[in-house]
């Protein structure tokens, strides 16, 4: 029989949105089921999809109460009781939340229902951590400083916290908000290289992709804006935007994507759950974020042999060699977005080596193996009595 160091022989993993289950932490998931580890796959949004993906990986979908966004004290503390109630019933051995709320409420009702083994991710800090989202306003501040202080309550009762990029394990330790000897970093979420195979990238149109749920700390205005200034000189080019409306306060509309769109200026493809074929209608991929934990959009456009022009910005920086497989540049600037996209517009003989440059750096640095195998290292779970 398969030993677990902790004796973890079941693990509830909670987030706030039930799709990244399967699209960020599936191969982590099936590693747990392989070792014989139960897995209660914890979300407030559960569909027949989400279950369905959850159940062909072996875990168990399990339905929670939990508000995404925002701050609401008194439904954040009754959903954290519910919570408390249902690690209770299921009596897993650990807990390992990603996601704001998942990591501070889960953690603490973790905590409470007396789960034993408690782990975290903070897969980027996100808006209200941004300082160049926008203007840094009274209550931006005030959500900064109630999101820090949840953070160093749960941070004192997890066993291990999962950061992605330096910069945030720096702001974590020199913020005092989690102790270094906590603070485990790894290379990313990792994309898996039997499922996203390289392509030969489309050059005629060529095609400029973005991937990211519409926020505007996601670079989207900067895109548009680079699109605008680009179109008229190359009118054949395509500016794609793929991802679906958020509720998070950083959120554009789906009227002001829509204007965009029948404006002519840009593409939109909603959310797709399946990115692939999008990656190979494309040419180059673009993500002009102003802070990241480590994007995985972007570790899957590489997987796929594409160029990347993103921004010199905390784990954005991380994806790209300057000149070797793609341009950085700097956050919330627009027209060196579009200089840098211009690059491949006037020599599209780029896309191919550059593209396959960023397949060799994906395998090197981004190989979902290798970083679960860290994961469950850091887990103290083994595979062997």
């Amino acid at each position: 029989m398969k030993h677990l160091a902790h004796d973890i022989r079941s693990i509830a993993i909670l987030t706030s949105i039930a799709s990244s289950l399967s699209n960020f932490r599936g191969p982590l998931i099936r590693e747990f089921v392989t070792r014989g580890i139960t897995v209660y796959a914890m979300a407030p949004d559960h569909d027949a999809e989400t279950r369905s993906a959850m159940e062909a990986l072996g875990a168990i979908p399990v339905d929670i109460s939990l508000d995404r966004t925002g701050m609401h004290p008194v439904r954040d503390f009754r959903d954290m009781v519910k919570l408390a109630s249902t690690f209770r019933r299921l009596k897993p051995d650990a807990v390992f939340g990603y996601f704001i709320k998942p990591v501070t409420y889960g953690t603490l009702a973790a905590r409470i229902a007396g789960v034993r083994h408690r782990f975290a991710m903070v897969a980027g800090l996100g808006y209200i951590f941004t300082s160049s989202s926008g203007p840094d306003t009274r209550k931006r501040k005030a959500l900064r400083m109630i999101a820090s202080s949840l953070y160093w309550i749960a941070f004192r009762f997890c066993r291990v916290v999962f950061v992605q990029n330096d910069d945030d394990r720096r702001f974590f330790i020199d913020q005092g908000i989690a102790p270094a000897a906590r603070i485990e970093l790894l290379a990313g979420s990792g994309v898996d290289f039997e499922r996203l195979a390289p392509m030969p990238a489309v050059t005629k149109p060529i095609t400029f992709l973005l991937m990211a749920r519409l926020l505007r700390e996601k670079g989207i205005g900067e895109f548009v804006e680079a699109a605008r200034f680009l179109k008229p000189i190359y009118p054949d080019a395509r500016f794609v935007l793929l991802g679906g409306w958020d509720p998070n306060p950083g959120g554009f509309t789906l009227d002001e994507v829509k204007a965009w769109a029948d404006e002519g200026v840009i593409e939109w493809l909603g959310h797709q759950s399946d990115v692939r074929p999008i990656i190979a209608a494309s040419s180059v991929f673009v993500l002009p974020s102003y802070r990241e934990g480590k994007p995985r959009s972007t570790q899957e456009a590489m997987a796929m042999a594409r160029p990347v022009v993103t921004t010199d910005a905390p784990g954005c920086r991380d994806t790209v060699v300057e000149g070797k497989n793609g341009f950085l540049v700097p956050v919330r600037d627009a027209r060196a977005l579009a200089a840098a996209m211009q690059r491949f517009l006037d020599h599209p003989d780029l896309i191919e080596p550059m593209g396959l440059a960023s397949r060799a750096l994906a395998e090197e640095r981004f190989d979902v193996r290798v970083i679960n195998a860290h994961m469950l290292r850091a887990m103290a779970i083994d595979r062997t009595r």
